[in-house]
């Protein structure tokens, strides 16, 4: 085999690696997935409150994947659920105090790590071209959303 693949299989196992142990250590250390956490935090940088439309707009989820997500973090008490004042049709996602705190404490890591310390511009431009890639070298293009995920 040659051994620039070689060299990329091990970056990748390296990376699955990480992320799995990652994982692991907030599910012990603070009973979250990633994919709570980077809710947390998302909701966090629209100053701790928005609604579900915005979230769908910002997220690569399917509206019920986005919807369960909210109601374990709702269960965890890590975030309230509320209509809107001004419209009823609208709900609102709040982060409790709890919230707020498992923000604060757990570890800034993955991907949500860029809005919050980003590297320099060559790096980024970098990490997205080999991750676009990845998926299509990785035959994983069938399986991807189409298009660029919102930001």
């Amino acid at each position: 085999m040659d051994a620039q693949i070689e060299a990329a299989i091990r970056a990748w196992l390296r990376l699955d690696a990480a992320f799995t142990a990652f994982n692991a250590d907030l599910a012990a250390r603070f009973g979250l997935t990633g994919a709570q956490l980077g809710m947390l935090r998302l909701i966090a940088e629209f100053g701790g409150t928005t609604t579900l439309a915005e979230l769908k707009t910002r997220l690569a989820l399917h509206p019920a994947s986005l919807g369960q997500l909210v109601a374990r973090l709702a269960d965890k008490e890590l975030v309230s659920v509320s209509s809107d004042p001004d419209d009823q049709r609208r709900r609102l996602v709040r982060l409790t105090k709890t919230g707020e705190r498992m923000v604060a404490e757990a570890p800034l890591a993955g991907p949500v790590r860029l809005r919050h310390q980003p590297p320099d511009p060559a790096t980024v431009a970098a990490l997205t071209a080999g991750f676009e890639l990845a998926v299509e070298a990785f035959g994983l293009t069938a399986h991807a959303p189409n298009g660029r995920i919102r930001r």
